[in-house]
This record gives C-alpha cells, structure tokens and sequence, in this order.
C-alpha cells in the first residue's frame, strides 16, 4: 500500500498533477504537518479508533509529500527516511537488536548521537517548532539531567512569585519577557509536581470551553448583552452543575 501512495504522490507532483501540490515546498507544508500531528492527538484523547486511522493516513501523507519534495532535488527518498528510522530504532534498543544485557538510557544515548553532530549541549536537538509548554519543559529536563535544576518544588514555585512581581514592576518593552518568564516558571512548577503542563493546559482549555457553552446555553438573552455579575452568576452554575 505504500507504494500505492508514493506513486499518487508522485503523479500529483508531476507535470499533468496538481497545480496546488506542484506548488508546495517544505516550508508551506510544514504547518499542515504540525496540524495533523495535532489531530492525531485530538483523536487519541477522544479515544476514537476510527477517527485515529483516518488522522494517522494524513499524518503519513505528510511524511511522503516532504519526502517526494526531497526526492526531487536529490536530497532524499522517503527510502531514506524509512532506513534512517530504523537504524536509529536498533541503535537506541540495543538490548534487542544488539548485546546489551538491559535497556539502555535514551537520553544517553541521544546525547552520544548530537555529540557526533558535534553539538554537545545537554539542550541541543529540542526542536524549536514545538510547542513552547513542551518545548520548556523538555529543556529543564535536558538541564537538569546535567544538574541544573532546583531539589524540590519549592525552588520554581518562588519563581513564580518573584516572576509576578518583576511582571509588576515591568516597562511596556519588557513586559512580553517577564510574562515568558512567568511561564517558564509555572512549567516549571508543574515539572516539579509530576504534572505534564501540555496536558494540563489542554485539560484546562477543554474544561474552559465546556463551561462557557453552558453559559451560553443556560442564558436567557443574548449572551453579549448581560452585564459582568450576569455572566459571573452563570459560570458559578455551570461549575456547579459539574460537581
């Protein structure tokens, strides 16, 4: 089947293919990447089978159209890509494919890996198109893998608090760096907690919106027009009406 899709893609590509695809580089197509591995995500949370494979396919299309793009200017196939994988697969699990009496540590041994891309920073490699919660947290991880890292969580949760101060006392220029510092902190905070901050938040957004649907579907006029203590006594309702 997979070659099935390789040669759809490459007909879509070609010179009698399709305009729009033919158009595409990898930076255009990047985004729709990032938002299929998105969706694939949302689909996992809603524990939907059907909806996962379907989403897992357009996660895959991704994978063959940056690879034909790469084919195409001789860089490489998607062959290459498939090989790449699973060399790197057997060498992070060498307690299976290799010698090894136990299973290795990842971080060491993808550390050994940027070390040969001579790049040795206990921080290189963390993608800067993540998303900045995972992309924070993963950072502290590296940096306290190598000791620089506070004993417990009282250590960020003052940050925290000495973060909203200088937020306080913050000029207009500063102010977005402060607020990022905030952030980082409260990632942070949740690290030292044992709380993944990724999925913390998307709790958080999920139960925002729930919330305000019933607000808006428990009011008796439009929603615009009530005044703040109106819309207040709603969202009181609604949590309620959760418990």
């Amino acid at each position: 089947m997979i070659s099935r899709l390789l040669d759809i893609m490459a007909r879509l590509r070609g010179p009698d293919g399709c305009e729009w695809d033919r158009a595409q580089t990898w930076s255009t197509i990047a985004p729709y990447t990032i938002e299929e591995a998105y969706e694939v995500a949302d689909a996992i949370a809603r524990n939907d089978p059907a909806d996962l494979k379907d989403e897992l396919g357009d996660l895959l299309l991704q994978v063959v159209f940056h690879s034909r793009m790469a084919e195409e200017v001789g860089a490489f196939t998607f062959d290459d890509v498939a090989a790449t994988i699973s060399d790197k697969m057997e060498r992070r699990h060498p307690h299976v494919f290799g010698d090894a009496a136990a299973p290795s540590d990842w971080e060491e041994i993808k550390a050994a890996e940027r070390g040969a891309k001579n790049d040795s920073s206990a921080v290189a490699g963390v993608a800067a198109g993540l998303p900045a919660l995972l992309r924070a947290e993963k950072l502290q991880k590296r940096a306290a893998r190598v000791g620089f890292d506070w004993p417990d969580a009282d250590g960020p949760r003052a940050k925290i608090l000495e973060e909203i101060k200088e937020i306080d006392s913050a000029h207009a220029d500063t102010l977005e760096e402060e607020v990022g510092d905030l952030l980082f902190a409260v990632v942070n905070f949740a690290r030292h907690l044992g709380v993944d901050p990724e999925a913390a938040l998307r709790a958080g957004n999920a139960k925002f919106e729930r919330r305000f649907r019933a607000m808006e579907a428990a009011a008796e006029r439009p929603f615009p027009t009530l005044a703040l203590n109106e819309q207040e006594a709603l969202w009181d309702a609604a949590k309620t009406a959760e418990r």
